[in-house]
């Protein structure tokens, strides 16, 4: 791999909501800890008819709404970084224009490209027909990459035809979180835990991304996407496989990347009674009433909002452990979680009535607040007549409180900082976005076959009872 740091950033897609909300924040909040290159320049370009100057008020707007104030630094210094180039993908003259304005990165250029799925090919092309696609230039990719193994292979090939994989960097943001990246602390750098992280230790594992929200501004994209694809594919099973992954051998992109490809070849195809499709209708959320998803659509949809999955990872480490993913639009709050469920001890000990063992937990809280919690059994004080009173109580981390200082709370700035400085760890390798989506065609296959349809749930509510009862057939309640 040819390792370079850039002093050039290409941003795609520049005056979209990702660049608004995400992507400008991250830069200016990395700008102003330091750890962008003083001379680093970042060009944005979109459809938008602006300038450079177009283009910085742009930004400032977007920074003034979306990053909070302590986090700008000196908010005209990273501005000036900025300049603009109105480009249509589909106009190779366009590129021409593009590559002037980028002109030759005396390091390295990195190119963000988050754009619709139909203008990834085109882009490509122009990139390689204008010259800016060289040895000393890599691209990052925001998803969607494609709608199922097909197409996301044609959008591999395409990219791959003008970057070799070492220069390829698929972007899922889950891998930027904080949290995310200390679950592998957590599993690797503690000795504790790793002998009890297998099959005869662990009773089943819950994954759950609950969203609050409706559809926003992503009406077209979900409605063809739904639950599934938008979060299953690519958030849910790269946790998955974090928690799921042997001991990588260094914490590099090749062996991390190499034991998460191993786990999500080794999942079980999924049976289509170990699955639960849901549809929120209307109802409230916060006390506040909310439509249901065909209101907001302006249509009748089958589209599934709501997922839930009892999956299985045939190897040694896990074989007979269920791992529980759940996910859904218009839950009652909005959290991502890791719920961890240890067995029982194999012999209780203490008698009486006040003795109910509980069996330990550990919670680890990737949003909205970052924490991790373990649930262990202790003496309640006091006497008791009928023996020893026990109680389960929580060991609880809250990350903001155990570190002082500015948090890294955009995930995009891991990965924004990874990209120009070249380090693919917390990127998606090509076989490991292929090995997802097998598994998701599948899933997706035996609902067609079956005619499966989404059951509707209540907005505010944790999704159909169907989503309980699969958990509950075997003696599992969802962590709330």
């Amino acid at each position: 791999m040819t390792k370079f740091t850039s002093d050039r950033l290409l941003l795609f897609g520049a005056t979209g909501d990702l660049s608004r909300r995400m992507l400008l924040p991250s830069l200016c909040a990395l700008d102003a800890d330091g750890l962008l290159d003083p001379a680093i320049e970042i060009i944005g370009t979109a459809r938008s008819e602006l300038d450079d100057q177009g283009f910085r008020n742009f930004a400032r707007e977007a920074l003034e709404q979306f990053l909070p104030a302590n986090r700008r630094g000196s908010m005209a210094t990273f501005l000036n970084r900025l300049s603009y180039q109105t480009l249509d993908a589909n106009d190779i003259g366009g590129f021409q224009a593009l590559a002037a304005k980028v002109g030759t990165p005396k390091e390295g250029l990195s190119i963000f490209l988050s754009t619709a799925p139909s203008l990834f090919e085109p882009t490509i092309r122009g990139l390689q027909q204008s010259g800016l696609a060289g040895e000393n230039v890599r691209i990052g990719l925001e998803k969607p990459l494609g709608v199922d193994l097909e197409s996301s292979k044609v959008i591999n090939d395409a990219v791959a035809a003008a970057f070799p994989e070492d220069r390829i960097f698929r972007i899922d943001h889950y891998l930027g979180k904080e949290t995310v990246q200390n679950l592998l602390a957590l599993r690797f750098a503690n000795l504790m835990f790793e002998p009890l992280w297998n099959a005869a230790h662990i009773d089943h594992v819950q994954i759950t991304v609950a969203e609050t929200v409706g559809l926003e501004s992503r009406v077209a994209y979900y409605d063809d996407s739904g639950a599934l694809r938008d979060m299953v594919q690519n958030h849910m099973l790269q946790l998955l496989a974090l928690v799921a992954m042997e001991p990588p051998v260094s914490y590099d992109a090749t062996n991390v990347r190499d034991e998460k490809v191993k786990i999500l070849r080794s999942l079980r195809k999924v049976k289509v009674k170990e699955t639960v499709t849901g549809q929120y209708r209307a109802g409230a959320i916060g006390g506040e009433a909310v439509p249901g998803y065909d209101d907001e659509l302006g249509k009748d949809s089958d589209t599934e909002t709501f997922v839930a999955i009892k999956a299985y990872i045939d190897n040694w480490r896990w074989q007979g452990v269920p791992f529980y993913l759940r996910t859904g639009k218009r839950l009652p709050r909005r959290t991502t979680e890791i719920v961890v469920q240890f067995r029982n001890v194999p012999h209780a000990i203490f008698p009486g009535r006040s003795a109910k063992m509980v069996s330990n937990r550990l919670v680890i809280g990737i949003q909205p607040s970052e924490n991790i919690t373990l649930s262990l059994m202790a003496k309640v004080p006091g006497l008791d007549r009928d023996g020893i009173g026990l109680r389960s109580i929580p060991l609880e981390i809250s990350m903001a409180d155990a570190f002082a200082g500015p948090q890294r709370r955009i995930a995009y700035e891991r990965l924004l900082l990874d990209l120009i400085e070249g380090d693919q760890t917390l990127f998606v390798r090509r076989d490991e976005v292929e090995a997802q989506w097998e598994w998701i065609d599948a899933i997706r296959a035996g609902w067609e076959e079956h005619q499966l349809e989404p059951k509707t749930y209540t907005a505010g509510s944790w999704g159909p009872s169907a989503a309980i009862a699969l958990a509950e057939r075997d003696g599992v309640t969802w962590h709330e």
